[in-house]
């Protein structure tokens, strides 16, 4: 179980290689996860976060072979969401009067979740806690990356950050570090990771990175709580962080739509084929919704300058798989990314329009009035749809 980092600090987490949702059914890990939890045994030993309550029990008996528990003398609480406080009800028990260091709002937290009465200390950026052996924990505030609740930890001397979700990745592995994995893998998940978490809090992110390296800490390690850790030149995800936090876009255009009969996914793939007959250079991307995995064409959304998006009309509006997605694209809080609707109609024909109004307010420049198509697609609609394309293309 126990596996060094770096001089007195190891790892003590659980790799899940069978999770394949988090977030209740809202995010997909296909790769699996990992609950990164960390002991530090200098004169004093600190336990730097848990993992999931449905561990708890093989975490404690765990980390109990590995060290006497009530030598255990400060426990960090970096975020109070049950994937990485939940071992804290099963390891109280038998620690009880163990102090926590967190922020104010993670006492709300972890209050609110287990109705326990722990002994808390709250702390802010610039805190510290003195370990012995000259090294100290310094706390940095990280308020909505990804809750009010969450800091950061940094251990001097060693200049490792224990990051929590921030720079994190959903991949399970035995593989402790960056440098050991599959590197397109890795930072497949990285994206995956921050568009569909960190997205909607960018301008937060953006001031918070900032603020982080003005502090000016060496940083040799970032010890994240999911995933691997970063000790291969650590920085090159806070660098990935500043470029994606600035309203990230790529030379990349996503179709995504629904279909009934096959219409309007024959005018999706016209419409693809008269984007890449004009620009050679767009990398066009086209989804099936309801066959797709939603947290990844969030990704690709997130990646792309432009997001077509079809529909039949049914009931006078749209199919609910596309008005659910739209409804997720909405609180993602995408900026600069513009829109057009497609889709076909046997009777009256709202969809474009009711797709248009609901990307306007989802904060997309809608930059046409969209292709309507009456009936199934036949050789003058056909046209249509490819010049539809062509048209967003020098757009």
């Amino acid at each position: 179980m126990k596996k060094q980092v770096k001089s007195n600090v190891s790892w003590v987490g659980k790799v899940d290689w069978e999770l394949l949702k988090f977030h209740g059914d809202e995010y997909s890990t296909n790769k699996g996860s990992s609950y990164n939890s960390y002991l530090i045994q200098e004169e004093k030993t600190v336990l730097i976060d848990t993992v999931w309550a449905p561990f708890a029990e093989e975490y404690v008996e765990n980390l109990s072979k590995e060290i006497d528990l009530n030598k255990i003398d400060y426990i960090i609480a970096n975020h109070g969401e049950v994937d990485h406080s939940g071992g804290l009800p099963a390891l109280m028990k038998r620690i009880p009067e163990t102090p926590i260091y967190c922020t104010a709002n993670a006492v709300n937290s972890l209050k609110g979740q287990y109705h326990q009465d722990w002994n808390f200390n709250v702390v802010k950026t610039g805190d510290k806690i003195d370990i012995g052996n000259g090294k100290e924990l310094i706390f940095v505030e990280m308020t909505m990356l990804h809750w009010p609740d969450s800091m950061a930890t940094y251990l001097t001397q060693d200049n490792i950050l224990f990051s929590n979700d921030a720079f994190g990745q959903h991949l399970a592995t035995e593989r402790l570090f960056n440098d050991l994995v599959d590197q397109c893998e890795l930072f497949e998940e990285c994206i995956k990771y921050f568009a569909n978490i960190l997205t909607p809090f960018n301008p937060i992110l953006r001031n918070k990175l900032d603020e982080v390296i003005a502090l000016n800490l060496p940083i040799d390690i970032i010890a994240t709580g999911h995933g691997v850790i970063w000790r291969d030149n650590p920085m090159q995800i806070v660098e990935k962080y500043l470029e994606w936090a600035n309203d990230y876009q790529e030379n990349q255009i996503t179709i995504i739509y629904d279909t009934m009969w096959n219409g309007t996914k024959v005018l999706a793939e016209k419409i693809a084929e008269g984007i890449v007959s004009t620009d050679s250079d767009v990398n066009v991307k086209l989804f099936n919704l309801p066959k797709s995995d939603e947290n990844d064409i969030i990704t690709e959304v997130f990646k792309s300058k432009a997001v077509i998006i079809g529909s039949p009309t049914v009931g006078n509006s749209i199919l609910h798989s596309v008005a659910g997605f739209v409804q997720l694209m909405k609180s993602m809080r995408f900026k600069n990314k513009k829109a057009a609707a497609f889709g076909c109609y046997g009777w009256s024909g709202e969809a474009v329009k009711v797709l248009n109004d609901l990307m306007k307010d989802a904060g997309f420049e809608v930059i046409d009035e969209g292709l309507r198509n009456q009936w199934n697609p036949e050789e003058k609609s056909i046209e249509e749809a490819i010049k539809f394309g062509e048209k967003i293309a020098k757009i």
